[in-house]
Parts: structure tokens; C-alpha cells; sequence
């Protein structure tokens, strides 16, 4: 299967970038071609200027500006998505990746007022995330990012797939330990992705 890996972390160091890379060998260890598409690496500009705004729903002439993104969303056939979690929401660059990537023509066709998606051809999908906050304090705070890959991510994409979602809370307070188990429920998971 060939499986889009975003990657939204601007550290090199980091230990989101320890998990993109493990994301990344699990995968390609399970025999799957995987499309590693780190934003930051890549230079990727998340904001959507006003003639994006403007050309929004304009298929196909929307997707000039980002067509290769287009592209390697549209050839593939699962998504994992690996990113921190700040301030209860995704980092400003994966954010702005899907205000411009996902796109009317895209991943939705708008007709008369009414949404039909288009990422059917995706039949998994993962989320591998890293908050600050508790499990209790991203819970009262409604937890979007798990929002947005449980529901929202998972109304796009082929009806039925499987969606797994792995967190790595309160990192605010982790250890080495904690930090080392999470790696190997990552890679395990990814393995059988």
C-alpha cells in the first residue's frame, strides 16, 4: 500500500521527528511504499494567500499552487498523520496544508450545497500525536486534533476504514521510559498498519 506520512515538527532533534522516522521504517518494514512528506524539510508554505482564497473553489485551476501535494494525496491509499499537538490544535504548518491541499476537487465536491468526499481511494489512516496537556485536560478541552482525525479525517476517506489513533500525553512530564514505550507502540502499530 502506498501511505502519505505527514510530518509537521520544524526540529531536526526532536522526539516528533524520532517518531515520523519510526512511522516511517515500521512501514516500509511492513512492505508498504511509504511517501514521507515532511512540511518543514520540504519549505512547504501553509498560508493561503488571497488568490488561493479567491480561485478556492475553482477545480482545477485551485490546486496550481500545490498540485504536487494534490498529487501525492491523490496517489495514496493511506494516511498517517505525525505531529505534535499545541495549544489543543495542529501546528500552524500542517493546519495550512490542509486549508490549501485539501482542496473542492480534492478531497470534496461541493454541488448545490451539499459535501460528497473524495478520499475514498484512502482505506487506512493513523494519527501519531504528542501533547503537552493530560489525557483529563485534552478531554475538558474537547480535543480537537482527535476530533479532526477520528470524525473528520474518517468521513473522508473510504467508508469503514480503519482509523488508529496513538497519543502520547502529558510530555510536558515524560520520562524516558514513557517516551521509549511509546516508540514501540508506534512501531508495533505501524508494522500491522
Amino acid at each position: 500500500m502506498r501511505v502519505l506520512v505527514l510530518h509537521s515538527h520544524p526540529l531536526a532533534e526532536s522526539y516528533n521527528r524520532a517518531l515520523y522516522q519510526q512511522t516511517c521504517d515500521s512501514l516500509q518494514q511492513a512492505g508498504h511504499e511509504v511517501d514521507g512528506c515532511n512540511l518543514y524539510d520540504e519549505g512547504f508554505n501553509p498560508v493561503l494567500s488571497a488568490q488561493e482564497r479567491r480561485t478556492y473553489h475553482d477545480y482545477p485551476e485551485n490546486i496550481e499552487p500545490v498540485k504536487a501535494h494534490v498529487e501525492r494525496l491523490k496517489a495514496a491509499e493511506g494516511l498517517v498523520i505525525v505531529s505534535p499537538v499545541w495549544n489543543f490544535s495542529f501546528p500552524a504548518m500542517l493546519s495550512g496544508y490542509f486549508d490549501r491541499v485539501w482542496l473542492p476537487g480534492v478531497t470534496f465536491e461541493l454541488a448545490d450545497g451539499k459535501l460528497t468526499p473524495t478520499l475514498r481511494h484512502i482505506r487506512k489512516a493513523a494519527a501519531v500525536l504528542t501533547y503537552g496537556a493530560t489525557p483529563l485536560r485534552a478531554f475538558l478541552a474537547g480535543n480537537p486534533p482527535k476530533k479532526s482525525v477520528t470524525r473528520v479525517i474518517r468521513g473522508q476517506i473510504k467508508l469503514g476504514a480503519p482509523v488508529k489513533f496513538l497519543a502520547h500525553y502529558d510530555m510536558n512530564n515524560c520520562t524516558p521510559q514513557s517516551r521509549a514505550a511509546f516508540l514501540e507502540k508506534v512501531r508495533g502499530e505501524m508494522e500491522r498498519f
